[in-house]
């Protein structure tokens, strides 16, 4: 699902429940996880089995995966992925640093946002579109498209600024073919010498899911 949202270069892993993952953690990641739940623990373990499982494709000896700076994952050298998890359903996508600037992948339950959520993520210009595209489109949970469209936008962001990106610092427009335009309402990261103003992304949804994907390339 994660894969065709993507560029070829990038290395997708997908885990549909919890017998498709060595749930194994090594010494460094499970010291994170000594006062989390059961169910965070197995989270945090099928999204690493993941990735690591990626980094072999990528001839990367498969490695700790730790948390580092808003809990962004610390890849190692050479890498820039993205890992994203939901109810029984988790994916990771990495590319070289050759290969991309950045990256960012969300996958959500395909189900309304709880009430009063909306209103927290969106900007009006938004809603209102949302409520247009949901006449059109009634099949589609726009409202929770646009949480993980967000997500998606913020995990890209991160590694290239370092800083936090809040939801209204965005402004989005869906496309019914399965693209979106993501305006920076904030000064953007400078990749290959120029400053984004924008970033593009791609959505799907299958499978009771929502996925959602951002790649920027080098230029």
């Amino acid at each position: 699902m994660i894969e065709q949202l993507l560029p070829s270069a990038v290395v997708t892993v997908e885990a549909y429940g919890q017998n498709d993952t060595d749930l194994a953690l090594f010494p460094e990641e499970a010291a994170f996880m000594t006062r989390a739940l059961a169910k965070r623990r197995r989270e945090f373990a099928a999204v690493r089995s993941c990735a690591r499982r990626a980094m072999e494709k990528l001839s990367v000896p498969p490695q700790p995966i730790l948390p580092g700076e808003q809990g962004a994952p610390r890849w190692p050298a050479g890498l820039v992925g993205s890992m994203t998890h939901c109810d029984d359903y988790c994916a990771a996508a990495l590319v070289r640093t050759a290969d991309l600037a950045s990256l960012g992948i969300d996958a959500e339950v395909h189900q309304p946002l709880p009430d009063g959520v909306l209103p927290a993520v969106s900007l009006p210009a938004e809603a209102d579109r949302l409520r247009r595209l949901s006449d059109r489109c009634p099949d589609v949970h726009w409202d929770r498209l646009l949480f993980s469209a967000k997500e998606s936008i913020y995990k890209t962001w991160f590694p290239l600024t370092r800083k936090w990106l809040d939801f209204t610092e965005v402004d989005i427009e869906f496309s019914e073919d399965g693209h979106f335009r993501a305006a920076l309402l904030v000064p953007g990261p400078r990749v290959g010498g120029h400053r984004l103003d924008h970033f593009e992304g791609r959505w799907t949804t299958e499978l009771g899911l929502i996925a959602t994907a951002v790649a920027v390339p080098h230029a």
